[in-house]
């Protein structure tokens, strides 16, 4: 009996795809308002973003850095987030049960840039790099939001300690 060459080539390209998602990235949607503005802009817009796996293999993340990763709270949910702070700055808590905290050695701090419309580092503290799976690289639909996502950092945002060096 002959195999389809039709079959054949899904059997070869269902691995090579698989491979490619797990190592280079994906495209993914993202829901919800608390990234605005920067991600869906106004309540009747939905943007899909690349989110690039190669860019946190080595759990290297910058401040700035738009990051999906997996939710703390619930492990079978996937968020989308802004690293405000990394491990050893000071951060000014917005919410959180301490008003100051370092941030500790493997983790990061997250909030969404909708101040008190996010479920974020403010409500369950640093978070592990671990639980980071890729970076927000750019929006790539609808066509006309396609753009570069830019690392930046609110300026009261910033981490205390940052806030003090640049003073002196």
């Amino acid at each position: 009996m002959k195999i389809p060459s039709f079959v054949k080539k899904v059997f070869v390209g269902i691995p090579i795809g698989i491979t490619i998602i797990d190592l280079v990235g994906y495209v993914a949607r993202v829901d919800g308002i608390s990234m605005q503005p920067v991600l869906n802009p106004d309540k009747n817009s939905t943007d899909y973003v690349f989110l690039n796996r190669i860019a946190v293999k080595s759990y290297e993340v910058n401040r700035g850095d738009i990051v999906s990763l997996v939710s703390p709270k619930d492990p079978t949910q996937k968020i989308i987030k802004r690293v405000v702070g990394i491990q050893g700055d000071i951060i000014a808590t917005l919410s959180y049960k301490e008003g100051v905290v370092r941030v500790p050695e493997g983790h990061c701090w997250i909030e969404g840039d909708h101040v008190g419309h996010s479920m974020d580092s403010n409500n369950f503290g640093p978070v592990s790099l671990g639980l980071i799976t890729a970076k927000a690289s750019c929006i790539v639909w609808p066509p006309s939001r396609w753009q570069i996502i830019e690392t930046s950092l609110p300026k009261s945002r910033r981490p205390l300690n940052l806030t003090v060096v640049e003073v002196f």
